[in-house]
């Protein structure tokens, strides 16, 4: 199976959950211009990163964090000269273990973490955003230490009587000082896609691609063909016995 991105600015990294493909057929997708980075999978839910081909990176293995339904997750090290950064994504299905899934995700969280260091967790964790609760308050409580909050202050999945932000993005904001967050529609899951943008400069010139192409348009062809009536071809047609061209 072979997907493509379109969008107008090609993303450095794809996080997906609830990709429910096995692992067996998660290396068989091909994503263009993009290698499978991170992935876990299950039955059912599941996270996988992909990353752009012209970034370096690591795989870091956090199955022994991973319990099904309560938390799945998955994770890399950006590595780069002049940016680094993990990425984790997770998910947490609307049944799962809430504290459970607080400890663990506290254990990974912590494992990372440095003055530093910079950390993109993005998932669906199936605690809305837009309304307050108990679960939230604690969640937000143990990001708070780490000095992580989540930054999608949007509806991530619409219905006809409800809107809700359980789909999120949750960053340290004084390390990503020029960033911003938006919706991606594409009409296709049940919940809507986020892209966040990091204006990093030293990152983008990692991703620029130049390409010479020859511009052909009436003009160049009537220039061309004027140039080839000009040409004697004398070296060509001429009695020097070339018989390598057939005339």
């Amino acid at each position: 199976m072979s997907w493509q991105v379109h969008c107008l600015q090609t993303p450095h990294i794809l996080c997906f959950s609830e990709h429910h493909l096995k692992k067996f057929e998660l290396n068989q997708i091909n994503v263009e211009g993009y290698s499978l980075g991170a992935a876990y999978s299950r039955q059912r839910g599941d996270v996988c990163i992909f990353v752009h081909k012209n970034l370096n990176y690591t795989t870091i293995d956090l199955d022994k964090y991973c319990k099904d339904q309560d938390i799945e997750v998955c994770a890399l090290k950006l590595e780069s000269a002049s940016f680094n950064a993990h990425i984790m994504a997770v998910y947490r299905a609307p049944m799962g273990h809430f504290n459970l899934f607080l400890n663990r995700s506290d254990g990974i969280i912590k494992t990372f973490y440095k003055v530093d260091s910079k950390l993109i967790i993005c998932g669906d964790i199936n605690i809305g955003n837009l309304t307050d609760s108990d679960k939230k308050r604690q969640l937000d409580a143990m990001l708070l230490t780490y000095n992580l909050s989540a930054i999608v202050q949007f509806p991530t999945r619409t219905q006809s009587y409800s809107s809700k932000a359980i789909y999120n993005l949750l960053i340290d904001t004084y390390k990503f000082l020029n960033y911003t967050v938006s919706p991606l529609y594409n009409g296709l899951p049940d919940h809507d896609a986020q892209l966040l943008t990091i204006n990093d400069r030293n990152l983008q010139s990692q991703n620029r691609h130049f390409h010479i192409t020859r511009n052909i348009n009436k003009y160049t062809i009537q220039e061309f063909k004027t140039k080839l009536s000009r040409e004697s071809w004398e070296n060509i047609f001429g009695s020097n016995g070339n018989m390598d061209v057939d005339s």
